[in-house]
């Protein structure tokens, strides 16, 4: 009897093993061997994958907005380390409980994170930019649902603040850092931009309509 499992982290990277055996009814040494053959296909696969470089370790997050509803993410570990592991870190300390998006542009991305809700604040540190005009491969391209890091026009400004695009804007690669995509509640991101009024070209929401984000959850 072959079993087949498959591992699929969407956009990012697909794997894929099988892994075979007999099993007899209420046998828990076949079990047990098949559970043991399983794990060892896996860890092959993996050393395998990490050897050629097609191998990135995902982390999940999921962010809970007042309102509107649940965005989950996979974040790309692999990718961008330093990026995930900050964004990580501020969810973990609960930083972003709390505060909003502030800056939402329908038909382009919802941006939040910041603590003074107004473009101009973030954590106490900044973080390198993993982005290609910094020195960095970074080959996720910036369409619809993708998770960066908003900065300023340095390069290693990034700190808490954060958007996720509603729209393909590949005009972005290689300028900052993606780091992960909107697996479910894509609906969620999407009814945000639509309902915000900002009140300038910069997507400026006024702080009373700002949307908030009650949660950022590490799932794992």
């Amino acid at each position: 009897m072959k079993k087949t499992i498959m591992i699929v982290l969407t956009g990012l990277m697909i794997l894929s093993l099988c892994a075979c055996g007999s099993r007899a009814a209420g046998s828990a040494g076949d079990t047990q061997a098949k559970s043991e053959a399983e794990d060892q296909a896996a860890q092959t696969t993996e050393q395998s994958a990490e050897a050629d470089g097609t191998f990135q370790k995902v982390r999940h997050a999921e962010i809970t907005v007042k309102d509107y509803g649940t965005i989950k993410l996979e974040l790309d570990e692999g990718t961008a380390p330093i990026t995930v592991a900050n964004f990580v870190k501020l969810a973990k300390d609960g930083f972003y409980d709390g505060l909003t998006f502030h800056r939402i542009m329908d038909g382009f991305m919802i941006q939040g994170g910041d603590p003074r809700g107004n473009g101009t604040g973030g954590s106490d540190e900044k973080i390198k930019g993993e982005f290609k005009q910094n020195g960095v491969d970074n080959p996720i391209s910036h369409v619809k649902g993708v998770i960066s890091m908003a900065r300023s026009n340095q390069p290693d400004s990034a700190s808490s603040q954060f958007f996720i695009t509603v729209a393909d804007a590949t005009f972005l690669d290689g300028a900052y850092a993606a780091f992960g995509r909107v697996t479910e509640g894509m609906e969620v991101a999407e009814k945000i931009a639509k309902d915000a009024r900002p009140v300038d070209n910069n997507g400026s929401v006024m702080p009373d309509e700002q949307p908030v984000i009650e949660s950022i959850v590490i799932t794992d």
